[in-house]
């Protein structure tokens, strides 16, 4: 028994579950350490951004389930969903320290930033794709859209990801290396489901 089949039949005996438990450890520590003030100058903008950068770190994750099963045999597929909801959790966490602690409900100010800012009407845009995707991440979902229209909806994802990596290159204003790595990644995917999805043609 090579590796990846070793790992997969020690997956097989780990439930889901506990991933959320673990998820959300860091969100835990990130606002233990705004509050007492170890996140630098600017604490609220740095829980802000952290908490940003692990929901896209948690959208990526969840596109590299199918590539690591198809390309390598490694079956990450019963935590796929867990992946994706913690991805919910840590957008719903970034917007909402953006529109409480930092704008601390300021409308005015809110929509001024919508409405003027690209990299958060973007964000926004990513947030309310997400939303769907999220409710829908249940059985009882599954069966009420059928499998093929909840596929549909889920192919979101993709654009939720590329949205997610190009609100961060916006908002970084040097334009360092690592949004543009993010980005990179989730052209990478999404070039690699496409040609799969050509060659299925091909041989059709």
């Amino acid at each position: 028994m090579d590796i990846v089949q070793t790992i997969n039949s020690h997956l097989r005996k780990v439930p889901a579950w506990p991933l959320y438990i673990v998820g959300f450890v860091p969100a835990g520590f990130y606002f233990y350490w705004a509050v007492t003030n170890q996140l630098g100058a600017d604490p609220l903008k740095a829980l802000e951004f952290q908490l940003g950068i692990w929901a896209l770190q948690l959208l990526i994750a969840g596109l590299l389930v199918t590539p690591l099963r198809n390309l390598l045999n490694l079956n990450l597929l019963k935590y796929r969903r867990a992946i994706g909801l913690l991805a919910f959790f840590y957008t719903c966490l970034h917007l909402l320290t953006y529109l409480w602690l930092d704008q601390q409900w300021g409308w005015e100010a809110i929509l001024k930033d919508v409405t003027k800012r690209p990299y958060i009407i973007i964000g926004m845009i990513a947030f309310l794709c997400l939303v769907p995707l999220a409710v829908t991440s249940n059985n009882a979902s599954i069966r009420r859209l059928g499998a093929a229209g909840w596929k549909k909806l889920h192919k979101l994802v993709y654009l939720i990801a590329v949205l997610g990596a190009v609100h961060y290159l916006l908002l970084v204003k040097a334009w360092p290396l690592e949004p543009f790595v993010y980005l990179g990644i989730v052209l990478i995917l999404l070039g690699y489901r496409f040609l799969r999805l050509q060659r299925r043609r091909v041989a059709a």
